[in-house]
């Protein structure tokens, strides 16, 4: 679950200008101002943190008052007053504990990828089961008016995903930002304002 420069594209070359870890962080840069979310001193869970541009812009948004959360399989490169990071599996029991003890959150954002196999059929359900995942970490531990980012490859359980969002979630649904490369195949699901 891992993101980093891979093309030297002009995201890329912003970002270490910018002194961004990736250039994911323009994706997420997007679709907070898109949607609004994260502000100060509010809590957010990041899965996927790794390397840690995401945290990078969350720990911008949130400011001293807040505090962000960043789990990975790899090590997140970042830190900070408003940045915890934890090196382990976000979905195993143990990890669980780690998240219930900062909860209830105010926005939970993934940018979490499977390792990819080639296989496009196995890799579109590997994302899909992390978004699932994400989503049940939502009704657990995202207060009542949180909101939720999160990607996702372009899959055929894309419609039942975003339908279970959409029970979860006053306003739901897909969008790709700018900042993704035009031959990729993610997408990202937006929930905004749980329901309760």
């Amino acid at each position: 679950m891992t993101k980093s420069f891979v093309y030297n594209d002009k995201y890329a070359k912003k970002a270490k200008r910018e002194g961004f870890l990736a250039r994911s962080a323009y994706k997420l840069e997007e679709l907070l101002d898109e949607t609004g979310i994260i502000k100060q001193g509010e809590k957010v869970l990041d899965i996927g943190s790794a390397p840690g541009s995401w945290l990078q812009v969350v720990s911008q948004r949130i400011g001293k008052d807040g505090l962000a959360i960043g789990i990975d399989l790899n090590d997140t490169k970042v830190s900070g007053e408003n940045i915890i990071t934890i090196k382990a599996d976000a979905f195993s029991e143990e990890v669980e504990k780690e998240i219930l003890k900062y909860a209830p959150y105010d926005a939970i954002i993934s940018d979490a990828a499977p390792n990819t196999t080639g296989i496009k059929d196995r890799d579109q359900a590997l994302s899909a089961q992390i978004v699932e995942n994400t989503i049940t970490l939502c009704e657990k531990h995202l207060k009542k008016g949180g909101s939720m980012i999160a990607k996702i490859f372009e899959c055929t359980e894309a419609t039942k995903i975003l339908a279970r969002a959409k029970q979860i979630f006053e306003k739901a649904h897909y969008t790709k930002p700018k900042a993704s490369r035009d031959r990729s195949f993610e997408q990202y699901i937006i929930g905004i304002k749980k329901n309760k």
